[in-house]
């Protein structure tokens, strides 16, 4: 088994927990940190490359912070230009199945917030939805999401929990454990 972390963070030099998060797994056998900010400043992603970049690994992770709803500019540009029809999904589009999507996120905000009834209105599972149906697309498993929430909270000994457990998780991938992907309760497929 091999991972790709595809790693998306506009200001990483001043990010506490997604810096900690990826040196707590740099160093793990058959991962590969791909920093798409420090790979491309400009915004020019070398399409191709990361097609093969893609094509070589079991398991794709996509870590970043919660932008927005969503992912980060430069990620979002990577997803339009990578994950091109007819290589990625639809007529002829099968390059990507069978490899598994893990989306690794941090939120600034505490988890209550994203309850329907928080400050956010919707959930987790809401708002990573079109995320989701990304993978799904692309007939990529879309495992359980790790989440972190609070990311300027955290305490030192909270963030070097959450550290090792993005570890264990990576690591338990890299095994060949199979994990659940994210099922779907039958309030949700409403």
């Amino acid at each position: 088994m091999s991972l790709l972390v595809l790693y998306a963070h506009p200001a990483s030099h001043r990010s506490r927990l997604n810096r900690r998060l990826l040196q707590e797994v740099a160093d793990l056998p058959s991962v590969r940190v791909h920093d798409l900010y420090e790979e491309y400043p400009d915004f020019h992603i070398e399409v191709r490359r990361e097609q093969a970049l893609l094509l070589e690994h079991d398991t794709i992770v996509l870590q970043h912070p919660f932008y927005w709803y969503s992912v980060p500019a430069l990620l979002k540009q990577w997803m339009d230009l990578v994950l091109k029809h007819g290589w990625a999904y639809g007529e002829g589009g099968t390059a990507l199945r069978g490899k598994r999507w893990l989306t690794a996120v941090t939120t600034g905000g505490p988890e209550g917030a994203y309850q329907a009834e928080g400050l956010n209105r919707f959930t987790m599972r809401q708002l990573l939805a079109p995320i989701e149906q990304t993978a799904q697309l692309c007939g990529m498993p879309f495992l359980d999401p790790f989440i972190t929430h609070g990311a300027h909270r955290l305490s030192d000994e909270a963030l070097a929990t959450q550290a090792k457990a993005y570890r264990q998780r990576l690591s338990s991938l890299l095994e060949g454990e199979q994990p659940a992907t994210w099922a779907r309760t039958s309030n949700e497929q409403r």
